[in-house]
């Protein structure tokens, strides 16, 4: 069975709003936009494009109330720089209970939905392949 994640829907009470927020966050383009819903997906002819889940916003009535149970994991090439820029963009540092000692910064979308900014592969990381990458499995 060949089975694909065709994108991440994330309940908003202001899609649009929600949506600019991601776009700028992660540099994706919006590709289609209603009233009622907002797809992002990856900048045309990137490596992620046509890979990455695009993500969709969906109008709730409702707003957000309880911790997440699915959220996104950021890896960036500097954790501090990119810290602060999601900040200026409206993301705020929350604790969901993590311990002082994590390599990872837990934030909060403008709409309260938390993800999290991941400390930067090394040198060496990068050069090995990743758990779950094709250069990982065995022929």
């Amino acid at each position: 069975m060949l089975l694909r994640i065709q994108c991440l829907c994330i309940d908003s009470v202001d899609p649009s709003s929600l949506a600019a927020f991601w776009q700028e966050a992660l540099g994706w383009r919006r590709t289609y936009a209603t009233d009622e819903e907002v797809v992002l997906e990856p900048p045309a002819g990137s490596p992620e494009d046509g890979v990455a889940p695009d993500l969709l916003f969906l109008r709730v009535p409702e707003g957000k109330s309880v911790k997440n149970r699915l959220h996104l994991d950021l890896r960036p090439h500097d954790q501090g720089v990119e810290v602060k820029r999601l900040e200026s963009l409206g993301a705020r540092r929350v604790d969901v209970g993590q311990p002082a000692t994590t390599s990872w910064v837990v934030m909060a979308d403008p709409a309260g939905n938390e993800f999290c900014v991941l400390c930067p592969l090394t040198p060496e990381e990068l050069e090995e392949p990743q758990p779950g990458s094709m250069e990982s499995q065995p022929a």
